[in-house]
């Protein structure tokens, strides 16, 4: 896709025509869109499991601040759920980071986790488990169907943000406020 075409490193805000669905009130960060298709990283919706939860299952000893441990694990999206994702920023230098813009990067090797227990991993990370994916052409429509919003990609939101307040804050960059969506589909 070229450069106009694509939503990589954008947000998507899912509407109210997603409510009683997987995406209900998610954010989704846009890692991937080409031609081959699109791949996000669902960064709102909290997983059962905490940091803590994740080292202990890795057997990597924490020395890293308690608040830190009881970060919430997210659910990245409903395709392959054991397969975990790492948001970060600074990029670093991980064995298997894929660098993504602004100094953001995705990570799926544990080598980053084992430096995230000793206190010596990226400042800022969002820990996923599972990704959403589209095939080419999907998330087009859907979007043209009013199913997701877009807006450009925000460190504040991704990293700062607490995950329940993610979605009104992200509505909230359009002006938009949650009271005033409609679940009806449609073009003026």
């Amino acid at each position: 896709m070229n450069q106009l075409t694509s939503f990589e490193h954008h947000f998507l805000i899912a509407m109210p025509s997603l409510d009683d669905s997987w995406f209900e009130k998610t954010v989704i960060y846009i890692v991937e869109d080409n031609e081959m298709g699109t791949m996000g990283l669902v960064v709102n919706l909290p997983h059962k499991l905490n940091i803590q939860d994740l080292l202990d299952h890795f057997d990597f000893t924490a020395l890293v601040h308690r608040s830190m441990l009881d970060e919430s694990v997210y659910m990245g999206g409903p395709i392959d759920m054991e397969r975990g994702f790492i948001l970060h920023h600074p990029i670093g230098d991980w064995k298997s980071s894929m660098p993504l813009q602004d100094h953001l990067a995705m990570t799926v090797s544990e080598d980053v986790l084992a430096a995230i227990a000793q206190g010596e991993g990226p400042k800022q990370c969002v820990i996923c488990l599972g990704f959403a994916g589209w095939k080419p052409g999907q998330l087009a429509q859907e979007l043209h169907a009013n199913s997701w919003l877009t807006i450009p990609y925000n460190q504040a939101l991704l990293f700062d943000t607490p995950h329940s307040r993610k979605w009104h804050v992200a509505l909230g960059t359009l002006g938009i406020s949650p009271a005033f969506l409609s679940s009806e589909v449609g073009h003026a």
